[in-house]
């Protein structure tokens, strides 16, 4: 938008009124003179035609043309200076006389077709104005306007007049108005100039002065006499002027004092910021001290606790007295409690570090679950509490994540509410919040009926070192520290931990946490498909307990009816499952009635007992109960004991994992691996199944072999030095013996995606480790059984295979989550796929390989320039398949953090716990052989 000075708008607005009054004054005048002009004209000719109109009445009656010729010449002269010509036409429109001869007579008639007007007619052309006037006789010129008196008319007249006289005097009216115009614009100007010069150059001079002001010069001044309220405002502007200039004196005296005090102050901070960084220094010292101490304090202790544990245990196994095995019991509990603690404050410790890494493998999320539960049932049912688990169905059982830690997590919270309830439910649920492609979003709740959190002690429960209460910890016992575990667990895996509670009605526990799908097998899948359409009878006085199992026998397809005791009389069904209360045992007899009242019922019993009633399993067995089982009922017990029948509480005797050997196939198969424990296993469990197993202890030289000698299948693994897994697979392919030979990659690594990534990169399946025999029998399967033949009847295990693996993954678990076994006979048995002498020989592997370990980490920490991660690596693929899960956790916890770059310092505490637990190893293996 255009933006116009003062001047401009002054003068503006001074001449445009006079304009446009003066230019509508002008044209009025000029267009009312103008008509005048013409109309006077018009009034002329009239006051001519019409005398001559009624003259010429007796000649055009008489048709003597000489007196009308007179008569209109005489006119014509008198008024020559208007009158250019007169002529007289008769009624035929014929020229009876002229004063003077005109060119076109056309112009001066009538139209022959048109009948004379009895009235005067006028028309202006552009240089001439023609009148008409009819002649008629005497005394008919009144009634002219009579229809009748037509043929009185003798004829008419017409008169041309000149116009150029009045367009003369008409451009004179008009230069007249312009003149007058122009005068008027021009006083306007004069008095548009004189405002000028009176306001608006003092007002300029003003806007000058302001502006250097503005710029700082608040010495100028406006000088001279102005005119009333441009005086006024001068004065105004001086007197701000003055003011800015005592201001600006004022303010730069204070800017001046603020700056030396300001300068005073940095210089203060300046002295403080060394401070706080020395003191920054000290205080990250003493915590790497303290985080040090805590961690060596930890080892230290830990490792003669390991002692006690294990000789009170193996002291156990000897013949003793009532009271001396009451004693040892008594130590071996004491002794576990003080390494729950020493643990939880390691865990602590490495978690104020940031030092806790997470794994990310595929496990089992239900079985991972009811792990937790069997560990716990037995301290929940002799408080007489009732355990139930829910788990959403729409959750999948692979997941990928860290299960161990998922298990702490419970295991904290699930004890909590244990400790502080004296009776009623203790119910964990895990619910699907969300499902994003590759990855879901759980949500756990532990709720139970304990004493409740008030809202000003639940403030305290996530703080270090303290309780709710400081009663409580006199009460129930524990340090404190579970809790803040827990939420910093949680925190590390991505998720959130929160709780409602009301003093005396109860708490709720939930944390949420994403995990990712796998589409890997990580267990034996159940055929429940025998089960659709079955009737079974659940007696259950729990409601909740109830409704847990009834879902999930209902989603199995099994036709369920609900009952709280055992009934009377009812309809017959296939199964009936009698469920027990914890702390409500009946007696014996009446137990026996019942279990005589459910077989008159269903021709299988089920009886699920509390853990502190698993001695009388042995009675119902005999008195005809299909199996027991301890509560909670763990998904794969249930569904085995319905289909299978199992005796999980008898004693089976050992035995091979088949009935029937494998069939050998008549192929060679070439595996490789860089770690000599590994490649033992693989190559074992290959030798049982094909004729010629091959084996190479890195990519290159399988790459040689593969040059020589055409392979059936090849076993190949991906992180090897010089080349790996995934180059040695590409050159195998475009050798001329093996370019069609499916390689299967054998990898730790179990990640959402990595099966895609590996075989875009030209591997053919997807192993995962620590091997699983019946997963390698289901890879041999694939690709080496004919198409006639279903890949099934490789795949199923037999039902001994089936009923000893539940027991060897639960105690691979359990011993997981006990962190108290440095070394695990059963299962380094089943790591070793069943095989007694293979099991001894990867150990033997494994302690003849932990001496030159030792000796890399001794000198590591003593300063020297070591390259650990190699020998760490091999080390951790040694524990995969020795029943050592502690020192297996020990070497992927270094690993991890030397592939991150982590310096020697900086897991030097880390270094010190793998020395120790080294030698507890060597030693429980010891204590074994002995």
């Amino acid at each position: 938008m255009t933006k116009y000075g003062l001047r401009a708008r002054v003068f503006t607005l001074t001449l445009a009124p006079t304009l446009i009054i003066g230019l509508l004054l002008s044209t009025f005048f000029t267009m009312s003179r103008y008509r005048d002009l013409e109309h006077q004209l018009i009034s002329t000719g009239a006051s001519i035609i019409e005398p001559l109109a009624i003259s010429t009445e007796y000649g055009m009656a008489d048709k003597n043309r000489e007196p009308v010729r007179r008569l209109i010449s005489y006119a014509h002269r008198k008024h020559s200076q208007i009158v250019r010509s007169i002529a007289v036409f008769n009624t035929e429109n014929e020229l009876f006389v002229t004063s003077n001869f005109h060119r076109n007579f056309e112009a001066l008639m009538y139209p022959d077709d048109q009948p004379i007007p009895m009235l005067l007619e006028t028309r202006l052309n552009e240089n001439s104005l023609i009148l008409r006037a009819p002649i008629l006789k005497e005394g008919q010129f009144s009634n002219s306007s009579i229809p009748g008196y037509q043929d009185e008319v003798l004829g008419y007249i017409a008169l041309e007049l000149d116009l150029s006289a009045l367009r003369l005097q008409q451009y004179h009216e008009v230069f007249t108005a312009l003149m007058v115009l122009l005068l008027g614009l021009t006083l306007s100007s004069l008095f548009a100039y004189r405002l000028m010069k009176d306001v608006t150059r003092p007002i300029s001079h003003m806007v000058s002065v302001v502006d250097r002001i503005r710029r700082g010069h608040l010495d100028v001044r406006i000088e001279g006499q102005l005119l009333g309220e441009l005086d006024t405002l001068k004065n105004g502007i001086n007197a701000m002027a003055i003011s800015l200039s005592e201001y600006h004196i004022e303010m730069q005296q204070s800017i001046d004092q603020a700056t030396s005090d300001l300068r005073e102050t940095l210089e203060q901070l300046e002295i403080q910021n060394v401070e706080l960084d020395i003191a920054k220094k000290r205080a990250q010292e003493a915590a790497r001290v303290k985080s040090e101490f805590l961690a060596n304090m930890s080892h230290e202790l830990r490792t003669p606790l390991n002692g006690v544990i294990g000789f009170t245990r193996q002291m156990l196994k000897t013949r003793l007295s009532t009271s001396q095995h009451d004693y040892l019991l008594t130590i071996e509990k004491s002794a576990n409690n003080l390494l729950t603690i020493i643990n939880d404050i390691l865990d602590f410790s490495k978690l104020e570090a940031g030092k806790l890494l997470l794994e990310n493998i595929p496990f089992d999320f239900t079985e991972s679950l009811d792990e937790v539960m069997k560990l716990l049932a037995p301290s929940a049912h002799e408080k007489g509490l009732e355990l139930t688990l829910k788990v959403d169905h729409r959750i999948p059982s692979g997941m990928i994540g860290d299960p161990l830690r998922i298990q702490q997590v419970l295991t904290n919270l699930i004890g909590n509410a244990v400790k502080f309830t004296e009776r009623g439910n203790i119910d964990v649920s895990v619910e699907l919040k969300t499902d994003r492609d590759e990855s879901l979003e759980l949500q756990f709740m532990v709720r139970d009926t304990g004493i409740g959190i008030s809202e000003r002690q639940q403030a305290q429960l996530f703080q270090a070192f303290s309780q709710a209460d400081a009663s409580i910890s006199r009460r129930y016992g524990g340090t404190g520290l579970g809790l803040v575990i827990t939420q910093k667990l949680v925190s590390h895996m991505g998720g959130e931990v929160s709780l409602t509670s009301r003093l005396h009605q109860g708490s709720t526990f939930w944390f949420s946490l994403r995990l990712n799908k796998t589409d890997l097998p990580v267990s034996q899948p159940i055929d429940t498909h025998s089960l659709m359409n079955k009737k079974l009878l659940l007696i259950e006085p729990n409601m909740q307990a109830a409704s847990v199992i009834q879902q999930r026998l209902v989603r199995a397809g099994i036709h369920v009816t609900y009952r709280s005791s055992m009934p009377d009389d009812a309809e017959h069904h296939d199964f009936t499952l009698l469920n027990l209360s914890p702390g409500e045992q009946p007696p014996l007899a009446t137990l026996l009635d019942q279990v005589f009242k459910a077989e008159q019922l269903s021709e299988k019993v089920i009886v699920s007992l509390p853990t502190t009633e698993l001695a009388l399993s042995e009675r119902l067995i005999n008195a005809g109960v299909t199996s027991c089982l301890p509560k909670p009922l763990g998904h794969r017990k249930l569904f085995e004991s319905l289909v299978c029948e199992p005796d999980p509480f008898s004693e089976p005797e050992p035995q091979p994992i088949s009935n029937e050997a494998p069939s050998i196939q008549p192929l060679t198969v070439m595996a490789v691996d860089d770690n000599p424990a590994n490649l033992k296993l693989i190559s074992a469990l290959l030798c049982e199944r094909v004729e010629t197993v091959i084996t190479a202890s890195g990519g290159r030289k399988a790459v040689e072999y593969a040059h020589q000698k055409a392979f059936d299948l090849i076993f190949m693994d991906i992180q090897m030095p010089e080349m790996d897994g995934v180059m040695a697979c590409q050159a195998i392919h475009k050798t001329d013996l093996n370019h069609a030979t499916p390689v299967i990659a054998v990898t730790a690594h179990a990640m959402a995606g990595e099966r895609e990534r590996l075989i875009e990169a030209g591997m053919d399946d997807y192993l995962t480790k620590p091997i699983e025999e019946r997963i390698l029998q289901q890879i041999l399967a694939k690709w080496t059984t004919p198409h006639d033949k279903p890949i099934t009847e490789l795949e199923t295990p037999s039902t001994e295979q089936a009923d000893t693996e539940p027991e060897t993954e639960s105690s691979e678990t359990a011993a997981a989550i006990n962190t108290n076994v440095s070394w695990d006979w059963g299962l380094a048995l089943k790591q070793a796929a069943g095989k007694e002498d293979l099991a001894k020989d990867m150990l033997q592997m494994l302690l003849d390989f932990m001496p030159e370990v030792e000796m890399l980490v001794n000198e590591a920490i003593d300063g020297k320039d070591i390259e650990l991660w190699p020998s760490i690596h091999k080390l951790h693929g040694s524990c995969a398949y020795s029943g050592v899960p502690r020192l297996k956790s020990l070497c992927h916890t270094i690993e991890t953090e030397l592939k991150a770059g982590a310096s020697t310092d900086d897991i030097e505490p880390e270094l010190f716990e793998l020395i120790d637990e080294m030698n507890n190893v060597v030693k429980a293996s010891k204590a074994y052989r002995h």
